[in-house]
């Protein structure tokens, strides 16, 4: 992978091509994303695609938002379906179910854009330049919802080209390169890491571990990481684990792996799932370099949280708790006594709320019980940091991934949305 990464950007397209082709394939004046893409469409060979792919993805990077906007209502407009070509396709299959009509009915089914998006993914470079264009698209469909089909077909190829087999997971610790070690700096999405002594001091103990996976394409870009901290018990607050102060453990005197933060790196790979696959591979490479591990875990945060709470009718006197504890959060101190009906109400939201497809509200909860965790306990006043005040009133909560259990929940999820939790969860959303 290495000796691959340094052959790459050597190559470059534009010193290879034949005179010939140069003056127009690399010019200035009369090109533009139209003329090109209808080009590159029109070439037979792969050589000539590679060529006005760079040129595509280098005229790409200098448009401004604007200009992006044009170019993704061009796919939209010429690079869709021909819906009279499908239909004949279908037909022609129905009358006569053969392999070369279905290969027409296949080929028929298909947008012109992910043919066109192949092409661009031939350049070097090119999987990370089609990554960033994603994100750009994903920031306009909001705004613009027709765009959402292009989506549908970045999504279609991402899967693909971004399948398990082809990840490559890899220890990060405290003698990975500089260069690699800012990304996970830039990157921590979860608890924000401000200084390289705070990095070290997640890397470098024998009691902290962290692996992220890459593929080959990406070169020294990690797509997921996850940060794991040895521990003799399941924490109930962030702090434990973040405190600059706290003393680490020997590895084998732990009995607990926690997973304290997990960090998607590229919006633009935004529904392509790694983490789980990330989490399970973990915990497996784990076990069976410290057998003495009992026990699998999580502190997770709660995002969603506070933004329904607000939405629900509740009393006067959780009111003031909440008004009591973001204040007191500011100063440091901590409210010890907690509400029964805010307790009951954030059961409630991770157990019983649902979005339009049946899932949990919260995000989070989503990621981990699909993953085949169960809810085992929540704990208030785990994040006194403003973010998580603003977000979930400084609750956290634990997910178990039981190894012995994780598929048999994973299909209860899958096939009933079966929320797993423990029995104090379960007690308090009886009202």
């Amino acid at each position: 992978m290495s000796i691959f990464q340094e052959l790459v950007p050597s190559f470059s397209l534009e010193n290879w091509a034949p005179a010939t082709l140069k003056k127009y394939l690399f010019g200035n004046d009369s090109e533009n994303m139209n003329t090109l893409c209808a080009l590159m469409m029109a070439s037979d060979g792969e050589y000539s695609s590679l060529l006005i792919s760079e040129r595509i993805l280098t005229a790409y990077d200098k448009l401004d938002d604007e200009q992006r906007l044009g170019f993704f209502n061009l796919l939209d407009d010429e690079y869709g379906l021909n819906t009279d070509e499908l239909q004949k396709a279908v037909e022609s299959y129905s009358d006569n179910p053969e392999a070369t009509t279905f290969r027409a009915l296949t080929h028929a089914a298909e947008p012109k854009r992910q043919e066109l998006f192949r092409r661009l993914n031939l350049a070097p470079g090119g999987t990370k330049q089609l990554v960033k264009m994603r994100e750009h698209l994903l920031q306009l469909v909001r705004d613009h919802p027709k765009l959402g089909k292009i989506d549908v077909d970045f999504r279609h190829l991402f899967n693909s080209w971004f399948n398990r087999g082809f990840l490559i997971m890899q220890p990060i610790d405290w003698t990975t390169p500089a260069h690699i070690l800012e990304k996970i700096i830039a990157y921590e999405a979860v608890h924000e890491i401000g200084r390289w002594a705070e990095l070290r001091r997640r890397l470098e103990p024998e009691d902290r571990h962290c692996f992220a996976f890459f593929h080959p394409a990406m070169e020294d870009e990690p797509l997921v990481f996850v940060e794991v901290a040895l521990t003799p018990s399941v924490p109930t607050n962030i702090d434990s684990l973040l405190d600059s102060e706290q003393q680490s453990i020997a590895a084998n005197e732990a009995s607990c792996a926690i997973f304290y933060s997990i960090s998607n790196c590229h919006a633009g790979l935004a529904g392509v799932s790694f983490g789980n696959f990330l989490i399970k591979q973990v915990a497996t490479s784990l076990k069976q370099r410290f057998p003495q591990l009992r026990t699998f875990a999580t502190i997770s945060p709660v995002p969603g949280f506070r933004r329904w709470f607000s939405e629900q009718e509740v009393s006067e006197e959780t009111l003031a708790w909440v008004k009591q504890t973001t204040e007191e959060a500011k100063e440091g101190t901590v409210v010890e006594k907690t509400p029964k009906e805010i307790a009951q109400l954030a059961a409630t939201y991770l157990v019983e709320q649902k979005n339009h497809r049946g899932e949990p509200l919260d995000p989070v909860a989503r990621f981990h019980l699909k993953n085949g965790a169960s809810l085992d306990r929540m704990n208030w006043h785990a994040d006194r940091s403003p973010k998580a005040i603003k977000q979930s009133i400084g609750l956290m909560v634990n997910y178990i991934y039981d190894l012995t259990r994780v598929e048999e929940n994973h299909e209860n999820y899958m096939q009933h949305r079966k929320v797993v939790c423990s029995s104090n969860i379960r007690k308090l959303l009886v009202k």
